[in-house]
């Protein structure tokens, strides 16, 4: 039979014996502790990421607006679709509603000024909105090409322009004086005098928001 003091060092011999095995235990559930805060937070910036992806279908889905856009064709180069991979003038020359204008940005020499300019937003006023002017006036205008160049870069933004950024903004145009933006929903005017009829349409180089009537410079 073991002593008192024998029992007592068996004791201790096994509690040291114990006490890497009791450790080990402790690490693997501080692992697994990690672990499942290593998961939580991959499924946060899942969740933080797929909340990301809403916002930008969210964006994009919002596409062109306004009644003017039932003119636009359905398919084709002139489409929305058409139109999204073409630079700005050339995209604009494919839409039927667009022929004047885009006859006086040739007039102007406009056309590669415009189509390798990046991310610039363009006002264009229809056919109907040059139709407006009396043809003596037109002309005149056509065929002097510095007041052209003069009216059609006062159409022209140096930057991207948003619907939430058309409800009150005032910018700087390449013609070097400002244009004013008012609205909200799809309903927006540019210097209280144009009515913004098909907005937000998409470009490979800008975003074109068509007018009903030609903007003209102070």
């Amino acid at each position: 039979m073991f002593s008192t003091r024998s029992r007592r060092t068996v004791a201790v011999l096994a509690a040291t014996a114990a006490l890497p095995l009791v450790l080990t235990a402790c690490g693997m559930d501080d692992e697994g502790g990690r672990s499942d805060k290593s998961s939580d937070s991959s499924a946060a910036k899942e969740k933080d990421s797929a909340g990301q992806d809403d916002t930008g279908r969210a964006a994009q889905a919002s596409g062109p607006f306004g009644p003017g856009c039932a003119s636009v064709p359905k398919d084709g180069a002139g489409s929305f679709d058409g139109m999204a991979k073409d630079p700005v003038a050339t995209a604009a020359s494919n839409n039927p509603a667009l022929s004047t204008l885009v006859t006086a940005v040739k007039k102007a020499g406009l056309v590669d000024t415009l189509n390798n300019a990046e991310n610039i937003t363009v006002f264009a006023p229809t056919n109907d909105a040059f139709a407006k002017i009396p043809k003596a006036d037109l002309d005149k205008v056509l065929n002097d090409k510095a007041t052209l160049t003069k009216i059609l870069t006062y159409h022209v933004v140096g930057e991207k322009l948003t619907p939430q950024q058309l409800e009150n903004g005032s910018y700087d145009t390449l013609q070097k004086s400002k244009l004013t933006t008012s609205g909200s929903g799809e309903s927006y005017k540019v210097n209280d005098t144009a009515n913004v009829v098909c907005g937000n349409v998409p470009t490979a180089n800008a975003t074109v928001h068509i007018i009903d009537t030609v903007l003209m410079p102070k």
